[in-house]
């Protein structure tokens, strides 16, 4: 089992415009399930019914992925925002009297 052990740390994570991303994941599932919607016979017919209702998952999973990062999006923000409103002490130490 050592041989499979990692040597080095995992980089960062990478940070970009998640809630975009989220979103426009979220509406392509949602428009791939209206397109499949008029074909639901033909799905039905060769059992490819899951293919219509993975999308509409899909879609549902997505508006809650939508909801938690911008929850995440604005603590973050808040987060910077009073990490910026309180100067920095070295621990152990009171803020300057004054």
């Amino acid at each position: 089992m050592a041989k499979w052990t990692p040597r080095h740390e995992a980089p960062e994570p990478l940070e970009g415009p998640v809630v975009a991303t989220i979103t426009g994941g979220t509406i392509l599932w949602f428009v791939l399930f209206l397109v499949q919607l008029p074909f639901y016979g033909w799905f039905d017919d060769h059992g490819h019914t899951w293919w219509v209702w993975t999308c509409l998952a899909g879609g549902g999973l997505g508006l809650i992925g939508i909801w938690y990062v911008r929850r995440r999006d604005a603590a973050i923000k808040r987060s910077a925002s009073g990490a910026a409103a309180t100067p920095a002490h070295p621990a152990g130490q009171a803020p300057p009297a004054g």
